[in-house]
């Protein structure tokens, strides 16, 4: 016959038959248990090592040449592959979606650095990269 509980004492009964359950298979505990720990630690080193990383190379990182050079070779690739995927499957709204995606980030290349730059900037490869998408299931 069961009896009722007090209120919150039917979760308290849950766990504490959970953990004996569990308990009783130590070694799945334990390997969790080092795995956790495992994931801890390559966590807490890789978190030191990529911080000092950016700190040694965050000048080069922030340097508007890459960022110019970068916007230059993704609009040359976004040309190529849209030009190419015209070519071959013969439909323009990709290229055409992918090239006002392409306008941006040119419009961005002119203005100086600044929220305006920023802005057309990720507005241009989001455009870009939805043309390329456009482009890829359309030749499938």
């Amino acid at each position: 016959m069961l009896y009722p509980l007090p209120h919150g004492t039917m979760l308290f009964a849950m766990i504490a038959l959970a953990w004996n359950r569990l308990s009783r298979s130590r070694g799945i505990m334990d390997g969790f248990g080092i795995g956790l720990a495992g994931l801890c630690l390559v966590h807490c080193l890789a978190s030191v090592f990529f911080l000092g990383f950016l700190a040694s190379v965050g000048s080069i990182l922030l340097d508007p040449i890459i960022h110019e050079v970068g916007l230059v070779l993704a609009m040359a690739f976004g040309v190529l592959a849209l030009g190419l995927g015209l070519r071959e499957h013969g439909r323009l709204f990709p290229a055409c979606f992918g090239g006002v995606g392409i306008g941006l980030m040119g419009g961005a290349l002119t203005m100086p650095h600044g929220n305006g730059e920023i802005l057309l900037t990720i507005a241009g490869v989001v455009l870009l990269a939805f043309g390329h998408y456009l482009n890829y299931r359309t030749a499938r």
